[in-house]
C-alpha cells in the first residue's frame, strides 16, 4: 500500500486492515511449510504494510491526545 492510501483511511479502517493483514500473514507462514510460496516478497511486503498502518494509527492517537 502507498502512504497516501494509508493516510486516507479512518482509524477503524486501519484496525480492520491490520487485523486482516496479520491473519493473511499467519496463513502464509502456515502454508510456507507445506509448499514454498510463488513470490517470497509477499512476506516482506505484508510486514511493511502492517508497520506502516500501525505507525499511522499511532500518529492518529497522538494527535487525538494532544487535542484533548
Amino acid at each position: 500500500m502507498k502512504k497516501h492510501e494509508i493516510a486516507a483511511m479512518s482509524k477503524q479502517e486501519l484496525v480492520d486492515s491490520i487485523r486482516e493483514l496479520e491473519d493473511r500473514l499467519a496463513d502464509l507462514k502456515f502454508y510456507k511449510v507445506i509448499e514454498p510460496p510463488q513470490n517470497p516478497m509477499v512476506f516482506r511486503n505484508s510486514r511493511r504494510d502492517i508497520a506502516k498502518m500501525k505507525t499511522r494509527l499511532r500518529q492518529l492517537e497522538m494527535q487525538k491526545g494532544s487535542e484533548a
